[in-house]
């Protein structure tokens, strides 16, 4: 079989800054200014928030745009009560880690109350489109090929008019026909002029102090699943599918990935104060929710929790994908076990994900040491400033560290955000938080959404193991190859990751699977298990190089 080698860089430069070696065994610095990610996010109100569709901030996408081999940066921008807004930004990466903001360039200069993104190749053409999610209405953008976008959602036969509040959503081929559906998530259905003022009701008081409204008392939203037709349009099957029938939800991250081994994409959607769902696909076009009966609806002991994102790997190497989920302040994060496919349990505690209890939005598994175990990042920023203002005294502050999570390898984590560097030190507004090699290193640096000011980049500087990357080009399955589950062997043993759909908070990661080897040189046997159904196999690959595996190539 035809497999094409990319040889990553094996000399750390970070964003044209020499290699450092340092004397810790985790670094961690923040570059986003001297990367170029200079434009500052606008959600709202900086000193107060009035109404909750201030508080819920914006997400980010790492994806390669324009083709080039470089990851670009998408960030969804909101506005202001007062109207004030500014489009989205497109990060164009230079191939070296700098970036200049291309978005009025290629088309995207829509501005209002953007949420969130997700990405894939919608027609198959060879080139990602986005979809970006918004208070008022979702907009699908197609890439033209030419570094420009169009808005094709009226087209496409999406939405267009009335208001919903779009958040979370995620690419997936749901009824694997090879073409890229998409499932987006609905807050609240939200009407600003029905919305109580802070303070006047129990659900508008936090710990005595007066702050907006909901989500409680406020309207429940639905979710909603669209079809591709595979001839530029989508249908809604949201009742058809089954994505209706739990009835309404808050619902913000969700991910798509298939938790049951059956070869078919499954959705999980983190929902806020109310019971969390798991659609589970039943290969005839339809799905059942079984987030309660699986164990991932509520805590650890049974209680309702205000879930914001997600992220989903196989932490403990057991052959099944598990679910982190980030929560509310005082809340723990949730560390979803899978046990056998079907049934999960809530392992936080044990795990050591008790050792702070901050609001969390963004997460992701990411193997920052390359010893083949993922570790967990989770991004941080309480929902109400008013924490902060001279007298509030409640113990909580409106910023917030990143945390980072050391998985050791025997079914616990280590937090080691003090022992992170400079990058984790630093207290944040955060929100969307996506992962992906932006200097062609071939180790991920991790995009942080922050709050009314610029994004981060951090960039891990740490003592480096052996890896291997690997992309992946559907034929047969969507191009994308979104839904694609990869699993290696080699001397230390075997792991499995899957490309999955959404994730996060409002963002999505790169398109890419990494696996830290430690000492190994050498892969022995590496499997893509195509979401078209079929199995392909590349055997003795070297460490240290990205792959790219095109479906049933020879």
């Amino acid at each position: 079989m035809r497999v094409v080698l990319i040889f990553g860089a094996l000399c750390a430069v970070a964003l044209g800054l020499a290699a450092i070696q340092p004397e810790a065994k985790f670094n961690f610095i923040d570059i986003g200014a001297q990367a170029g990610l200079t434009v500052p996010n606008i959600a709202g109100g900086v000193d107060r928030k009035d109404y909750i569709l201030e508080t819920t901030g914006n997400g980010a996408v790492i994806f390669d745009y324009d083709g080039d081999g470089a990851n670009d940066i998408f960030i969804a921008n909101g506005s202001t009560l007062d109207g004030k807004s500014a489009p989205s930004q497109l990060y164009h990466n230079d191939g070296h880690g700098h970036f200049t903001d291309v978005a009025a360039q290629a088309g995207l200069d829509r501005t209002g109350w953007a949420q969130g993104a997700c990405a894939g190749d919608i027609d198959n053409d060879g080139h990602t489109d986005l979809f970006v999610t918004y208070y008022g209405h979702n907009v699908l953008y197609r890439n033209l090929g030419n570094g420009k976008f169009a808005d094709i959602t009226s087209a496409a036969g999406l939405p267009t008019t009335g208001k919903r509040w779009g958040t979370g959503c995620a690419m997936l081929d749901y009824d694997r026909d090879g073409k890229l559906d998409i499932f987006v998530t609905n807050y609240v259905d939200l009407n600003l002029a029905a919305t109580p003022k802070p303070g006047s009701a129990d659900s508008c008081k936090w710990k005595g102090l007066a702050v907006m409204c909901g989500p409680r008392g406020l309207p429940l939203a639905h979710n909603a699943l669209f079809h591709n037709n595979g001839d530029g349009t989508f249908t809604d099957v949201s009742e058809r599918a089954g994505i209706l029938k739990p009835g309404g939800r808050y619902s913000l991250g969700v991910v798509t990935a298939d938790f049951d081994n059956d070869g078919w994409p499954d959705i999980y959607v983190a929902c806020d104060m109310t019971p969390s769902l798991l659609y589970r696909n039943k290969h005839d076009g339809t799905f059942e929710e079984r987030g309660v009966e699986a164990g991932v609806a509520y805590n650890f002991d049974g209680r309702l929790q205000a879930g914001m994102g997600v992220a989903v790997a196989d932490y403990d190497r057991n052959g099944f994908l598990d679910i982190a989920k980030t929560n509310f302040s005082g809340d723990l994060i949730s560390l979803y076990r899978n046990e056998d496919g079907r049934f999960f349990t809530d392992a936080a505690q044990q795990a050591g994900l008790n050792s702070r209890q901050l609001l969390g939005w963004g997460a992701a598994f990411l193997d920052i040491d390359e010893d083949g175990w993922p570790d967990l990042i989770t991004a941080n920023g309480h929902v109400y400033p008013e924490v902060d203002h001279p007298g509030a005294s409640l113990g909580d502050h409106y910023l917030q560290k990143t945390l980072l999570f050391h998985n050791m390898g025997n079914g616990r984590f280590r937090d080691i955000t003090d022992q992170a560097g400079d990058g984790f030190a630093i207290p944040r507004p955060a929100r969307g938080l996506a992962v992906g090699d932006l200097d062609g290193d071939g180790r991920p640096e991790i995009v942080i959404v922050n709050m009314n000011r610029t994004p981060s980049l951090l960039k891990n500087l740490s003592p480096r193991g052996n890896w291997l990357r690997v992309t992946l080009t559907g034929t047969q399955s969507n191009r994308s190859a979104i839904g694609a589950r990869v699993t290696i062997r080699y001397s230390g043993g075997a792991q499995m990751n899957e490309l999955v759909g959404g994730g996060s908070y409002l963002s999505q990661s790169e398109a890419a699977l990494y696996f830290g080897l430690g000492t190994a040189t050498t892969v022995e046997d590496l499997v893509v298990r195509w979401p078209s159904g079929g199995n392909q196999t590349v055997h003795k690959i070297t460490a240290n190089q990205s792959v790219n595996i095109s479906e049933g190539s020879n």
